[in-house]
This record gives structure tokens, C-alpha cells and sequence, in this order.
């Protein structure tokens, strides 16, 4: 191992692990939004929207994000739509993980009782008010674990960023082995800086779990 050479390239590291978490951070912002609004237009049954939502989310999840990637940096310009590397990779993520955030939200809402929904409304609340005050608040207690674990998935999956031509941690770690020969350390450093990436985010998901649990959202309240 040549500590001298990973010295010497942890802040080539660093800068690839900033744009993996940033551009990271904002598929992931997208998607818990799109994935919500999903979930909502298929729990209430939303016309054309709930058929719609349904057809997005069994499209995203049954193809590859490389080929969502690709389709969108090399296939929409011979449409006439140019999309910058960065816009391509958030849009990609968002597109991917939404329909993962929505199945996420989807069993934590049918985990709430429909008696909470009706009593809900029996106490002249509308809907909006039922969903953020009521069904909400229980639905992400049940569906907490499944979303970090998503978070988790889709920080992973910005490795695909690489075909992109992003200084990502993958770019990154691909360039310094082919130009240095120190597969071992860069392979290392990789691993490294992985975990330093998502060690916080499975941190932040058991600690999040305990108090939801101590608080005693895992079960059923009434209203």
C-alpha cells in the first residue's frame, strides 16, 4: 500500500465526493417530492393521474439507470433537447428514485388504519389538512426505514454519474487507476469514501427508527 499516493490524491477524493453528495443530495430531494405526489395520486385514486403515476413508477423501476442516463445525455439531442451532464444526472436520479419513494410512502399509507381518514374528516378537516396532520405523520413512521434504505440505494447508484463525464468519485477513482497503476489504492480510497458518505445516512436512519419507536409512532393513534 503507498500511503505516499493516497496522500498525495485525498483531495482529488474529496472534490469527486463533493459532487457525487451534492448532486446526490438533490435526486434524492426530487424524488422523496415526486415519489410523494405519486403515492397521493394513487392512494386517492386520482383520475388519469393514478394511471399515469402507475405506468412511471413500473417504467423507472424495471429499467437500468445507465440506460435512463444514457437516454437522456445521448438520446434527447437527436430530438433537438440538450441537457448539461449535471441537469442529466438529477433528472436520471429523480426519475429512478421516485418511483422507489413512492412504493416507500405507499405502505406507509395503507399501514394507517382507514378509520384515521374518516375520523379525520368527520372532524371537518380537508383532505389536505387529513394528509398532513393525520395520515402523514403516522405513514412515515411505518415508512421511515424503507426510505433511508433508499436514500442509501440512491447515493449508491450516482456511480453511474461516470458516463456522464462528472468528476464523481467514480470518474475520479477511473482516472487516477488508469493514469497511475495503483489499482489497490485507489480502490481503497474509493471504499473509503463511500463509507464516509453513507455511514452517516444508515447512522441518521437507526437513530431515527429509535425515536420513532420511543415515541411510540409505530403504532396506531387516534385522532
Amino acid at each position: 500500500m503507498d500511503w505516499g499516493f493516497i496522500g498525495s490524491h485525498v483531495m482529488d477524493f474529496v472534490a469527486g465526493a463533493w459532487v457525487t453528495l451534492r448532486f446526490g443530495l438533490y435526486g434524492v430531494g426530487c424524488s422523496l417530492v415526486l415519489g410523494l405526489l405519486c403515492c397521493l395520486a394513487r392512494y386517492f385514486r386520482v383520475p388519469v393521474l393514478r394511471s399515469v403515476a402507475h405506468g412511471y413508477i413500473e417504467l423507472a423501476r424495471n429499467t437500468p439507470l445507465l440506460v435512463q442516463l444514457f437516454f437522456l445525455y445521448a438520446g434527447l439531442p437527436r430530438v433537438g433537447v440538450r441537457l448539461s451532464a449535471e441537469a442529466c444526472a438529477v433528472i436520471g436520479l429523480t426519475f429512478l428514485g421516485g418511483a422507489y419513494m413512492s412504493e416507500a410512502f405507499r405502505s406507509g399509507l395503507e399501514s394507517v388504519e382507514k378509520s384515521q381518514r374518516e375520523a379525520g374528516e368527520c372532524l371537518g378537516l380537508t383532505r389536505a389538512q387529513n394528509i398532513r396532520y393525520v395520515l402523514l405523520p403516522q405513514a412515515l413512521a411505518t415508512a421511515a426505514p424503507a426510505l433511508f434504505a433508499n436514500v442509501i440505494f440512491l447515493i449508491k447508484e450516482t456511480s453511474m454519474f461516470s458516463v456522464l463525464a462528472m468528476m464523481d468519485l467514480m470518474n475520479v477513482a477511473d482516472t487516477l487507476r488508469t493514469s497511475g497503476g495503483r489499482t489497490v489504492e485507489v480502490l481503497f480510497m474509493l471504499v473509503v469514501a463511500y463509507l464516509a458518505l453513507l455511514l452517516p445516512v444508515s447512522l441518521a436512519a437507526t437513530f431515527t427508527e429509535r425515536r420513532l419507536r420511543y415515541a411510540g409512532f409505530g403504532n396506531q393513534h387516534s385522532v
